[in-house]
């Protein structure tokens, strides 16, 4: 007979929980709610509060409303979009994490004291580790008046002026090793007298669940992931599963579960992202379950 366990430290992290709650809480009271971007990066749990009444809108259509509810996910936005609120008088409830929120005021302060310095032969560069397009990474930016320099790997790290000051800090959910890797490639290429600032801004939640989720994922002969494939934090999550253990799959929903993958196992582990709800693993393991 095969065991099937489902992570019990995988799940919502913090800031998706809260802004799940706050969207459940008006919904159910009967409100309008709109959602400026999917709430979550998991098309199941959005699908779920669709039913519900949640109205995703993008900042275009945000244009368009005049005195509504507009709920800001974790991810957080940049300052244009509240100047867009004010002066459209929505109401926004602001679900923003506060790890997120946190870094944003940490480089908006940054920006602020090197804003003399731009337009200099000494400009400096304020550099987001991050994943281009993200929403997060988008909020970060425009702390900076959308001046701040955005690099996914080490790779990118060339388009770097390295004979300029450069100021790093991460997405909150990027991996700590690759960090590490580009904080070490930046150093070693900089040239004096420009130095390298680095913050490691990773939240620490996220990094814990690293070390965590490869341990879970050596103990079972097969691992079901159960992500949204938009979800920056899965996949890194993902491989490193999949690096642990090489029968690891990502699946969205319970219908990508393949039956042959149960050939010859013992133990499936069924984890998730910070995104992926409790509900969507414990729909993995009944439909493992009922192929067994």
């Amino acid at each position: 007979m095969i065991e099937v366990e489902i992570d019990s430290g995988s799940g919502f992290c913090f800031g998706v929980t809260t802004a799940i709650s706050k969207a459940e809480e008006m919904l159910s009271a009967g409100e309008p709610l709109y959602c400026l971007g999917d709430i979550v990066h998991n098309g199941m749990e959005c699908s779920r509060l669709r039913d519900m009444g949640l109205v995703i809108i993008d900042h275009e259509q945000m244009l368009h409303q005049r005195g509504t509810n507009v709920l800001l996910r974790a991810h957080g936005e940049p300052p244009q979009t509240y100047l867009m609120a004010r002066e459209r008088d929505i109401n926004i409830i602001d679900a923003t994490c506060p790890v997120v929120l946190q870094l944003q005021r940490r480089i908006k302060r940054q920006y602020e004291l090197l804003r003399p310095r731009y337009g200099t032969p000494n400009e400096p560069q304020i550099v987001i580790f991050g994943k281009p397009g993200h929403a997060e990474v988008l909020g970060l930016v425009g702390q900076t008046e959308g001046r701040a320099l955005v690099i996914e790997n080490v790779a990118d790290a060339d388009q770097l002026d390295y004979s300029r000051d450069v100021y790093l800090y991460s997405q909150t959910t990027k991996s700590l090793d690759e960090l590490h890797a580009l904080i070490d490639h930046i150093a070693a290429h900089i040239q004096a007298p420009a130095r390298l600032e680095s913050h490691d801004t990773i939240c620490r939640q996220v990094v814990g669940r690293m070390p965590a989720i490869c341990k879970f994922a050596a103990q079972h002969d097969l691992i079901i992931f159960v992500c949204g494939r938009k979800s920056s934090n899965g996949h890194n999550l993902y491989d490193a599963c999949r690096h642990v253990n090489p029968r690891s799959h990502l699946v969205e929903s319970p219908s990508e579960i393949r039956a042959e993958w149960l050939n010859g196992v013992g133990t499936v582990g069924i984890c998730g992202a910070t995104s992926t709800p409790k509900w969507l693993m414990e729909q993995c393991r009944d439909k493992i379950e009922a192929l067994i």
